[in-house]
């Protein structure tokens, strides 16, 4: 749900890019799973500040800039039976990662390896005989079955 950039003030704060639709949504959490060298632990967080493009917090432990920088680059997650179900036609995008993608031929493209944010739209990063990136829209993203694991797209090979 996010990943430390790095430290924030000399008090052990640490600045972090979110990668939920709003800020708000990760700062609701009282306590975040920190991944640091592969090792992931529950983490309690004793005040967030919301920033215009990222939040800031302040967690249990850490309690100088050094520490704060031990920390970069460490993923920030939920537990996912702590996270509200997806509304009506919405996808978490773990649950997209390691779908087949398929076109309207039936020519299997690849699976979904990772989602981009543009901006303008999420891009699927696609892997199959190439690296494909496609936008992820209505007219491109026809179907995602999450029981089939399968994304039907319009896409051809040849793109």
């Amino acid at each position: 749900m996010g990943r430390v950039l790095g430290p924030f003030g000399v008090r052990g704060w640490v600045k972090l890019k979110t990668f939920t639709e709003n800020l708000e949504n990760l700062a609701g959490y009282p306590t975040w799973w920190v991944t640091v060298a592969g090792i992931e632990k529950p983490t309690q967080v004793d005040a967030v500040e919301i920033h215009a493009s990222h939040i800031v917090a302040k967690l249990a432990g850490v309690d100088d800039r050094d520490q704060a920088f031990a920390l970069r680059g460490a993923d920030i997650s939920i537990p996912r039976e702590a996270l509200p179900p997806a509304d009506e036609g919405e996808f978490y995008w773990a649950d997209l990662v390691g779908l087949d993608v398929v076109n309207l031929q039936g020519e299997r493209l690849g699976q979904v390896n990772d989602l981009l944010e543009t901006g303008a739209n999420d891009v699927l990063v696609v892997k199959g005989d190439k690296e494909r990136l496609l936008p992820y829209v209505d007219a491109i993203v026809l179907e995602v079955n999450l029981a089939e694991k399968l994304i039907r797209v319009d896409w051809g090979l040849d793109y």
